[in-house]
């Protein structure tokens, strides 16, 4: 135990970045630097030990059937383009006013998001359908692609989230509960983005056209073709708010509606079928090997003691609470800017959780902060995936004008982030006051 100190913690924490940045895969770097650090702190007969009892207890939790379910769910939705038909209806009852395309870009990125949990697979689908529209109707390409890139980002936090299940299970938290607490953080992310439009559109009224307006028949049908999406995502979100069902049941249920719904449309084929089952599977594995090596990498920080050493000197700092909450904000901004979010979230939760913890928050707050912090690294200039993803879609907008056109969402996110700093209960108290 000679080397059990903060200074080996911290010399595998630069190891592990220098990896990340030299183009090295997550749970590979995650994992060797993990074992490896073991090996050297612990012995190489311990650290063996310790890795098996990490990988069985890892791969015999019940809740780690909820991630394939909620992906098998979402690649199904794929299959009946459920992200033309979130748009449409929202395009239908929103696209008469000023800017209307793009409040149905944030709604159809809202409800995607909703049935997917990934902001790069948000953007990419609804982006292919809603930015060839803002086009052909003369919006400005900087709104199109700046609303497409920040709404997706929606993905992340409005459950049911990867992203939230991943942190769950390195946290050893309710997935539940987690999900119920990003509920009104999503929804008061997705009004400040339709701020930013209503705001960019009454500046500067050539950034958007106005459509016609659709008459109410035209609505309903529209409707009716996503009624069945509204309601299995309603009795998902709500049955594991209210406590009805598990995270896993209610994964099962939404996987099992999906199965209907594509059946009820004709379009549950065997290529579907096939595509869902080979694109779940392969995501999958790739998750649990992060994980894996996440948990691997945590065991190793908690044996050194880097995070007792970090929470002490934080401490020492006497910044108070919101200054505390300030600094592990900016260290996570700083890190989102050069590393993939799911890295940022892995690297980092292991050390911040304990200096949070600290400040007399849960580890509940901290897992909707930090998916909070993830997606403002999606659309953060220069490295942000979605400006990428959007400009892939977008291939006549050169990436400059993608990076202006998401600055006013990004300083949105800023805010709405020390929002959820200064006011805790934006994430805490609909938790409470459904006794998640």
């Amino acid at each position: 135990m000679i080397y059990a100190t903060a200074a080996s913690g911290l010399v595998g924490i630069l190891l592990l970045l220098g990896l990340l940045l030299g183009g090295a895969r997550i749970g590979a770097a995650l994992g060797i630097v993990g074992l490896v650090g073991l090996a050297i702190v612990l012995g190489p007969e311990a650290a063996l030990i310790k890795s098996g009892v990490v990988l069985v207890d890892t791969l015999t939790r019940y809740e780690l059937g909820t991630l394939p379910l909620f992906l098998f769910m979402a690649h199904i939705f794929f299959s009946i383009d459920a992200s033309r038909d979130l748009f449409d209806a929202a395009a239908k009852f929103l696209g008469h006013r000023k800017g209307g395309l793009a409040y149905a870009s944030i709604a159809g990125c809202g409800g995607f998001g909703a049935i997917n949990g990934s902001s790069l697979a948000t953007t990419a689908t609804v982006g292919l359908v809603a930015y060839p529209e803002m086009k052909r109707r003369g919006y400005d390409d900087r709104l199109a692609t700046g609303t497409i890139a920040a709404g997706g980002t929606l993905g992340q936090m409005i459950p049911p989230s990867g992203a939230l299940i991943v942190f769950g299970i390195i946290a050893e938290t309710s997935i539940g509960t987690l999900f119920t607490a990003a509920i009104i953080p999503g929804i008061t992310q997705a009004l400040f983005y339709a701020l930013v439009v209503f705001i960019l559109v009454r500046w500067k009224p050539h950034l958007a056209t106005t459509g016609d307006r659709a008459s109410w028949g035209e609505r309903w049908r529209a409707l009716a073709r996503i009624w069945e999406i509204i309601v299995i995502v309603v009795l998902v979100i709500s049955g594991i708010s209210m406590g009805w069902i598990s995270p896993a049941e209610a994964a099962a249920i939404g996987s099992a509606g999906a199965l209907l719904t594509a059946a009820i449309r004709r379009k549950l084929t065997k290529q579907a079928l096939f595509t869902a089952f080979h694109e779940t599977l392969r995501t999958t594995g790739l998750i649990y090997l992060i994980l894996l090596g996440a948990l691997l990498f945590s065991v190793f920080v908690g044996v050194t003691g880097l995070a007792v050493s970090a929470g002490e000197f934080v401490e020492s700092l006497s910044l108070g609470t919101v200054g505390t909450l300030i600094l592990v904000a900016l260290i996570l901004l700083l890190l989102g800017s050069v590393l993939d979010g799911l890295a940022l979230m892995l690297l980092t939760t292991p050390i911040l959780l304990p200096i949070v913890e600290a400040t007399g928050l849960t580890a509940i707050w901290f897992g909707i902060f930090i998916t909070r912090a993830m997606e403002i690294g999606f659309v953060h200039p220069p490295l942000g995936m979605n400006l990428y993803i959007i400009q892939g879609v977008a291939k006549d907008v050169s990436i400059t004008r993608i990076f202006k056109g998401v600055i006013p969402f990004l300083m949105s996110d800023f805010v709405h982030l020390l929002l959820i700093i200064l006011f805790p209960a934006i994430v805490l108290w609909l938790p409470e006051y459904l006794g998640s």
